[in-house]
Parts: structure tokens; sequence; C-alpha cells
């Protein structure tokens, strides 16, 4: 029997394909065709029923499928470590907001691009992005060839891309029209926070996403600081503001969700609203610690995101899940909660409904062929009994030896296929000082 023609084999000693049935397979095979998985099974199986043009044999590797990063602003790379150590609303009104208004598209997409290499160099594959000047991230993620969602940040007073609401609104419309036939980028509604907006603001919003059918983004009930305001300026918390103007629904990915009351955690279950859980940056500015276990437990989609790179201060989703793990278990002093294959599927198949982009976050036939790859022969990975449990708990995004999104290598054994990485590098290092003296010029 001739074998069927594909762009793609891949060889590697364990595949973790995150099916229904959470299958892992040994001695695996993957093949790749036109961007998506054509078949997956055991190399034996794989190799006699398809011939690739390329065969990548990555020998003792973990093949997962890529990592979805449910939150983040890609381009504060530009910021990682600085304003440090700091209360969230202190960091973000007198440090992070005044920088941001002097920003560029040049800027925003060198801090994307930078961003990109990082989310590829340790397994993420698909990304969704809150931020200024969102245009050039968008380029910036299409140029390295990353799979993301991406939205125009929108605040009640105006930045760099809008004197008004009615213009935010226009650059909404504008990069939707730009992105609607694009395999990789997607776009979406993005109003920045309770503490940021007005009802009417947030009402406009809800409406322009349904308008264009496309998803609402926003940070939601973050501290008890934003619960405060909340309840002073519109006499409600952050939760049950937003159900008031229409903003839950399944369209809706909240970012954060810490400051939670038992019925508000069943509201976001009932009206289909998804959450990002971001735990490195709650840690970081003491935000608090969100309760995964009972937003599981209600039936909330929960994903995973590591926030930006300048509250983190990393882009590192190995490391997000394993901090997620851990840092639940000893808030609840339940060594059961939050178990490792639990927390792989918010790092994957909850990102993907987080995104709400099927064909996403596992590897079996029909999906996009987003896959990245552990080395295994790393010492810290040597010997492995459960793979879940290594891709949670041993692995860092330091592992990593290939990242691929829609069947196109994006990163492989320390090169980026589709970046002058060392020119980046002397880009980043020249924004740097410009950045510096923003934050000097600020008192910081």
């Amino acid at each position: 029997m001739s074998r069927r023609a594909c762009d793609t084999l891949i060889r590697a000693d364990r595949i973790v394909t995150q099916n229904d049935e959470r299958t892992i397979i040994e001695d695996g095979g993957i093949a790749i065709a036109a961007g998506r998985i054509a078949a997956v099974g055991p190399w034996m199986e794989i190799d006699a029923a398809w011939q690739g043009e390329t065969v990548m044999n990555l020998g003792r590797s973990m093949v997962l499928p890529g990592l979805v990063n449910a939150h983040t602003h890609a381009s504060m790379t530009l910021m990682r470590g600085l304003a440090d150590d700091l209360p969230l609303m202190e960091w973000i009104t007198q440090h992070i907001f005044p920088v941001e208004q002097k920003l560029t598209p040049e800027l925003v997409r060198l801090g994307a691009t930078l961003a990109c290499c990082e989310m590829a160099r340790t397994g993420t594959t698909a990304f969704y992005d809150m931020y200024l000047m969102e245009q050039a991230v968008a380029e910036a993620a299409d140029a390295t060839g990353m799979r993301a969602v991406v939205g125009e940040v929108i605040f009640s007073f105006p930045t760099p891309a809008y004197a008004n609401l009615d213009a935010a609104c226009d650059v909404v419309r504008a990069m939707h029209d730009t992105y609607r036939n694009n395999d990789r980028i997607r776009t979406a509604v993005m109003p920045h926070a309770v503490y940021t907006t007005t009802p009417e603001l947030l009402t406009r919003t809800a409406k322009l996403a349904e308008e264009l059918d496309i998803p609402l983004h926003i940070h939601l009930a973050e501290t008890t600081t934003e619960t405060a305001q909340c309840m002073e300026k519109f006499g409600k918390r952050p939760v049950a503001y937003l159900d008031s103007l229409g903003l839950l629904s399944p369209r809706t990915l909240a970012a954060h969700c810490v400051d939670l009351t038992d019925d508000e955690i069943r509201r976001l279950a009932e009206t289909g609203t998804r959450v990002a859980h971001n735990p490195e940056s709650n840690m970081k500015l003491a935000s608090g610690i969100a309760r995964v276990r009972d937003m599981a437990d209600a039936g909330v989609v929960l994903g995973l995101g590591t926030d930006g790179a300048c509250s983190n201060n990393n882009l590192d989703m190995f490391a997000e899940m394993s901090t997620c793990a851990l840092l639940q278990k000893v808030a609840t002093m339940d060594p059961t909660v939050a178990p490792a294959q639990q927390v792989l599927d918010m790092a994957t198949r909850g990102g993907a409904a987080c995104l709400n982009w099927p064909g996403i976050g596992s590897i079996e036939p029909g999906n996009l062929a987003d896959i990245t790859a552990l080395d295994l022969d790393q010492p810290g990975l040597m010997p492995m009994y459960n793979p879940a449990s290594h891709a949670v708990y041993a692995a860092s995004g330091g592992d990593v030896r290939m990242t691929m999104v829609g069947g196109e290598v994006v990163y492989r054994d320390g090169a980026f296929p589709k970046v002058d990485y060392p020119a980046l590098l002397a880009e980043v290092r020249s924004a740097a000082a410009w950045v510096r003296k923003q934050f000097e010029g600020n008192g910081k």
C-alpha cells in the first residue's frame, strides 16, 4: 500500500496528546499536512502510512500541544524589572501608565517581537494580548509566526492610539477588518478594567463585541482595592457591576478574578464567562490568591496566563503551571488540589477555550499543528514516570527544544527561523536606555 504524502513527520519518545482521553503515546509519530495534524499514533503506524517531505526526528523528546498564554501584555517586556515590589494601584497608576503614554508603535512592536521570541522559546504557541497601539503587536505576532488574539486596550481617558471612545471603537473596527481573514491573528474588544472605564464605555464595548461577533476581554476582581473602589463609585462589587451592564457572557474572558464570593463564582459559571488565572503576577503584586478549585468545581472554564513581563517577570508558561499547582495546594492546605493533569489542561485545552479558538490545545487529527517539544535528556527531566507531572512540576521553558505553529517551526534548538535575533537584541538594548530615562523622569 502506498503512503500518503504530508508536509512533515515528527517522531518523538513521548507524545502527550491532551485529547479527550488524555492519551500518551510512546515512540509516537505525527503527520502534518497544510498546517494541520493529519494523523497521530505509534511511529511504526504513522511511518507506514505517511510519506513526509520533511522528517523531524526529535528522539528523546516529549511532544505536547503548544501552550496557550490566556492573558498577557506582550510589549511590557521592554519594562521588565522596572517598578518592582509595589502594590497594583501604585504600580500601574504612578509608574506604568505615565510611561505607556509616551510609547510609540515602533517600541510596542519591538517589545512584542521580543515577547513572541520568549514565548516561542518557552513552548507557548498562542496568546491573548491586551495593550496600547495593538496593531503593532498584531504585526509582531504575524511576523514571528505566532498565533494571537489581540485587542486595543480601551480606557476612559485618551491614549497615544485614540482621543476618545468613538475613536477607540474605530481602532477596534479597523483592526478587525485587517485581520478578519488571517489564519493566525484574531481580534477582540478589550475594555481595561472597572476602575479605568465608565458604564457608558463598558456598555459600548459589549455592543461592539456583539456587533463584530468577536470576544471581549477585561481585568476583573483583581484586588480588594478594586472591589472597594467599585463599591464606592457604582454601589456594586465588580462582578455584579459587569453583570448589570451585560458584560458577563460566553464571549467574555475575565483576567485574574481573585476577589470573588461564592455567589460571584456561581454567576461566572452560569453566564459562561471564562477566567484567565495569573498566579505569578497576583503573587508579585500581592493581589491575592484566586480560588481555582472553587471555580473549577462550579464549572468555570479556566485558562492560565503570565500577565505582562513587568509584573511577573517572565512569559514562561511552564513556570506558571508549577506556580499555579503549588500555590493552590498551600492556599488550601490540601495537596490534592490543582493536580498536574488539571493544570496542564488549563495551559492547553482551557487556554484554547479562553481564546475561543477551536482546533488548538490538543494533538489530534484535524487540529492545527501547534506543537512544542521538551528535551528529555535534560538532567532535571530524568527519569520520567508521569508526563503530566513532569510538564507541571519538573520542566521549565529552558527545556524546550522545538516549537511550531500551524506546522511551521518558530523556534528550534536556539534558533528563531523567522527572526533576526541578534538584530532584535541590539534594538532592545537601545530601547532600554529610553525606557530607563522615562522611569527616572517619573521619579522611579
